[in-house]
């Protein structure tokens, strides 16, 4: 009577057992790794405030926010999405001049203002103009972090929040 055994020692139950085993120690390095970066991780950790959009006289919009970033890495504000227009851009301004962009920078343990005068979203051919005391939600997309959803309180056609 003879016994095969799969040509190794242990056979096909010890090749299972060195997988799983190649696969725990695997995962508990990978596991370690991403334990020992801990509070330097280099992620963005964003928060949005000051959020507004002045009550639009024709159809086109601006709105304005301030993106706080706690964390140890940068990030950029890609775009920004919104149920109330399809064309939706962020735009920086410069020499009084008005230009659209495709990001925004937004600083390790920073700030990025979008602000009257300054940097903004612009909203086009709105689908309806949002009157003051209604909000506005939009989606902030950016390169690293997951997207923000925020609300936009329609404003007055001249609030500015440094003058109230």
């Amino acid at each position: 009577m003879s016994r095969r055994t799969g040509g190794r020692r242990g056979g096909r139950r010890g090749a299972v057992a060195r997988t799983s085993f190649t696969a725990v120690a695997l995962s508990a390095g990978l596991l370690l790794t991403g334990c020992s970066s801990g509070g330097g991780s280099g992620e963005p950790e964003l928060t949005v405030d000051n959020a507004f959009m002045p009550q639009p006289v024709s159809d086109m919009a601006a709105g304005f926010l301030t993106v706080r970033n706690d964390g140890s890495g940068a990030d950029k504000l890609t775009s920004v999405t919104s149920a109330i227009s399809d064309d939706v851009t962020i735009h920086e301004s410069k020499n009084q001049k008005m230009r659209e962009v495709a990001e925004f920078d937004i600083p390790a343990d920073g700030v990025l203002d979008l602000e009257r005068g300054g940097n903004h979203v612009m909203f086009m051919k709105l689908k309806q103009r949002p009157k003051q005391g209604e909000k506005v939600s939009v989606e902030l997309r950016f390169e690293k972090s997951d997207p923000i959803t925020v609300e936009l309180p329609v404003k007055e056609p001249t609030y500015n929040p440094a003058k109230h």
